[in-house]
């Protein structure tokens, strides 16, 4: 199909779905209800073997719906599917959503009026909890930022504390990484930056995507003019083993593949931090956590050959753009603030500490 023969749309909200239908008939009416007429709603089916796909044909024939072959994880589910879509539907700006999401009315206005205002490349909305609608959810908050050691953290989350929002972080910031839960990002800069990675498979692979944005100078951005509510563990729980194997692991990869400069004390501390992070696992009996630290390591060393030749690419690629951006990296530790200085907010960490 030409390029002319294709359905222009502002905007394509990319929902990804993997025998899901009971999250489809709680969120995807709010999806749809709140599409503007210039956007298009799509389900990217990651190869369901329940009746989503029935389902949403019948009950929501607006829907755009792309069929991937198989479950290939959230990146391998989006790459696969996005990369399906452009063939038919040409948009200028695309949003990752997960299915879990209720969105409210003029969200995605809201986000791409304050994109093209601070002249981000990709952004987020506040991201709230759905089923205590007053907090920060988990995936997000208010924004995504990330420490010296690799840590990720949010405006509005340390680890597992969550405030409330109370506006405290109200207007627009330009912040580190935005989440995949609602994540829009330029048509083009995606492809430019080839989309996802998928050896994450699934967790931090939209780190992974706003940290090279950051390595090529592109701005990332986070906005409190629209607001969603993200249910969460829909796939893995917090007290998933797996989700903690993803987690441990795609964190190490994030470090070694987009950390610049000097990084080999980094990683090895990083690593230290990890171990002792499973030993205390150990100690309180939490025998399915230590596992999966140790599952998680014992791939990042199985992969390292791999990284590290993304690490070259990416370097080089980067090496003769001189215009980095740092914005939302904190230079202390997170770790050392919440844990040893008993720090419970965003706001309350040192703010000279962030660039």
């Amino acid at each position: 199909m030409s390029s002319a023969d294709k359905q222009s749309v502002r905007a394509a909200i990319a929902v990804l779905n993997w025998n899901g239908r009971s999250h489809l008939e709680t969120f995807l009416p709010s999806v749809v209800e709140h599409c503007a007429a210039e956007d298009l709603v799509v389900l990217i089916d990651n190869g369901s073997t329940d009746d989503s796909l029935a389902f949403v044909r019948s009950n929501f024939p607006s829907v755009f719906v792309v069929e991937n072959a198989d479950n290939y994880g959230f990146a391998g589910g989006y790459n696969r599917g996005l990369e399906a879509l452009e063939k038919e539907i040409d948009s200028e700006w695309t949003v990752l959503l997960n299915s879990d999401v209720e969105v409210t009315a003029g969200w995605t206005d809201a986000v791409l009026a304050a994109m093209k205002q601070g002249g981000w490349a990709a952004a987020q909305p506040t991201v709230r909890s759905y089923t205590d609608r007053e907090s920060f959810e988990y995936a997000g908050a208010a924004g995504g930022y990330i420490d010296r050691d690799g840590f990720v953290f949010c405006a509005g989350r340390l680890f597992d504390t969550y405030e409330r929002d109370t506006e405290q972080y109200a207007g627009d910031r330009e912040v580190f990484w935005a989440s995949g839960a609602a994540l829009t990002i330029a048509s083009s800069v995606w492809r430019e930056v080839g989309g996802l990675d998928e050896d994450f498979f699934a967790h931090m692979e939209e780190i992974d995507l706003c940290w090279r944005l950051k390595n090529r100078g592109y701005k990332v951005g986070s906005t409190s003019s629209a607001v969603v509510y993200h249910l969460g563990g829909g796939t893995l729980n917090k007290s998933s083993a797996q989700k903690t194997y993803l987690n441990f692991r795609n964190n190490l990869y994030l470090l070694l593949k987009n950390r610049q400069g000097v990084l080999l004390p980094r990683l090895i501390f990083r690593i230290l931090l990890d171990g002792v992070a499973a030993v205390k696992f150990l100690s309180e009996g939490k025998l399915h956590f230590f596992w999966a630290v140790f599952r998680a390591h014992m791939r990042f060393y199985t992969m390292l050959p791999a990284m590290l030749k993304k690490r070259s690419l990416e370097r080089r690629t980067c090496a003769g753009l001189g215009n980095r951006n740092d914005v939302g990296r904190f230079s202390g530790s997170v770790v050392w603030q919440h844990f040893v200085r008993g720090v419970q907010h965003f706001s309350d960490l040192p703010s000279g500490r962030f660039r």
